[in-house]
């Protein structure tokens, strides 16, 4: 099961990155900011999202300035925490949701606000090993691991933050070095910092007799941090919560706590993938990639990519697009559309943030029916709009005739006739028209 990676756009103008996976009763996971990645999380722990996304339609999201949410950010809050919070729930369409916080300070912070705030819409509330402030584990290694060696060193202050988080243990948990490794490039430095300040000042007191839902706090036996004494005393100030503590040893799980409370069996099987249908497809690739590496250097040249990617992925989410993370194109994205318009839209917008990045793309447009599996998409139209893609000049895009019927009078754009054209293993050639900005 592949997660479906989107973004919205929150009420200050920041974009953010958020996912979801799976069919049912919808659960919010509010991650521990700064550590948070929408594509990489899901992937470390497989094992906890993997069984509630069978029961679930789980989403999760990247606060700002974290994983592939919008970097550029000079300010962190308790308020901007419920805005990024709030731009998902409103771009997911939730109605009633349960909410599942995971275990640090921050992501307690949001899911109470949510809890709150939206007391008709939140169903249930799940805290995971959750701690009030800083001050309540003053004496734990956690504590100890400070802001002087994030600000000396980064990576060396998350690879101790994860240490402690798995019990100075890392063979309790092979996905350690990984995540810890991972994680100190998912958030930049001085963005880490803001939000380790925001985390020495919070204290969600006030939050905890406020919650109405039905609230599970629960922990590992095994856990050393936060204390236990923490958890319980969150339990002891929210009315009526149940206080759970597992044990891994004896098979114990997360995932399995969650849905028991949930009322929710973990056996469901996943939704059936979704028939073939109509799409609009747009491929997008970047200028002689192998040139650039060639000249800009491999670091350089990927650093660069990474960010176009995510700029891209916002701008097509933006306009109503679905990115197909099942695609592995190396260089460039591939997207679905349900309107021409809104496709031609995107791409437009995609060819002026490569130029802004200094990557020129290849753009191509096409329509018609296409196979989903999961987070992927194949068949005759995906092999069109690559093959349309290809012929377009740098930061230009082309689209097919289908296209342009489709959006002639709805894109307030000029279609400039290429004549036709002939694709490499397609039968017969294909109209082909450049796409510019102008009246229709």
């Amino acid at each position: 099961m592949e997660p479906q990676i989107r973004y919205c756009t929150t009420n200050d103008g920041v974009n953010i990155a958020w996912a979801e996976m799976g069919q049912g009763p919808a659960l919010l996971i509010c991650g521990a900011a700064p550590f948070t990645h929408v594509r990489e999380w899901v992937a470390i722990f497989e094992s906890f999202y993997g069984p509630l996304a069978r029961s679930c339609r789980l989403i999760w999201f990247d606060a700002r300035g974290t994983g592939m949410s919008e970097r550029d950010v000079t300010d962190v809050s308790a308020a901007t925490l419920r805005i990024d919070a709030e731009a998902v729930v409103n771009a997911a369409k939730l109605d009633r949701f349960a909410v599942i916080n995971l275990g640090s300070l921050l992501s307690l912070a949001t899911a109470l606000q949510l809890a709150t705030e939206r007391q008709e819409q939140v169903t249930h509330l799940v805290l995971w090993s959750p701690y009030q402030r800083m001050n309540d584990v003053a004496d734990t290694q956690y504590a100890k691991v400070g802001r002087a060696l994030a600000e000396a060193d980064w990576p060396s202050y998350v690879a101790a933050t994860f240490l402690v988080l798995f019990n100075n243990d890392p063979s309790t948990n092979p996905e350690y070095v990984r995540m810890a490794t991972a994680a100190a490039a998912w958030a930049e430095p001085a963005v880490g910092l803001l939000y380790r300040r925001l985390e020495e000042t919070m204290d969600v007191g006030d939050l905890l007799p406020r919650v109405c839902q039905p609230t599970l706090v629960m922990t590992a036996e095994e856990r050393s941090f936060p204390p236990v004494r923490a958890c319980q005393r969150i339990a002891a100030k929210i009315p009526g919560a149940e206080f759970r503590q597992y044990s891994h040893a004896r098979g114990e799980h997360t995932a399995d706590q969650t849905l028991a409370f949930l009322g929710l069996s973990a056996a469901i099987t996943s939704a059936p993938t979704a028939p073939a249908g109509m799409a609009v497809v747009l491929f997008a690739d970047i200028v002689d990639s192998t040139g650039l590496t060639e000249r800009l250097g491999d670091a350089a040249f990927r650093e660069r990519a990474r960010g176009l990617d995510e700029r891209l992925r916002a701008i097509i989410g933006e306009r109503g697009g679905t990115a197909i993370d099942g695609k592995l194109l190396g260089d460039g994205v591939l997207a679905v559309f349900t309107a021409a318009s809104g496709a031609i839209d995107a791409a437009l917008a995609c060819a002026v943030s490569g130029a802004e990045f200094g990557l020129q793309l290849h753009l191509g447009i096409h329509a018609g029916d296409v196979i989903r599996e999961a987070n992927n998409v194949f068949g005759g139209a995906v092999n069109i709009a690559a093959r349309i893609c290809g012929l377009s000049a740098p930061g230009e895009v082309l689209v097919s005739d289908i296209v342009r019927g489709l959006a002639r009078t709805s894109a307030g754009v000029v279609f400039e006739d290429r004549g036709e054209q002939e694709l490499k293993g397609v039968g017969e050639p294909v109209r082909l028209y450049a796409v510019r900005k102008g009246s229709a």
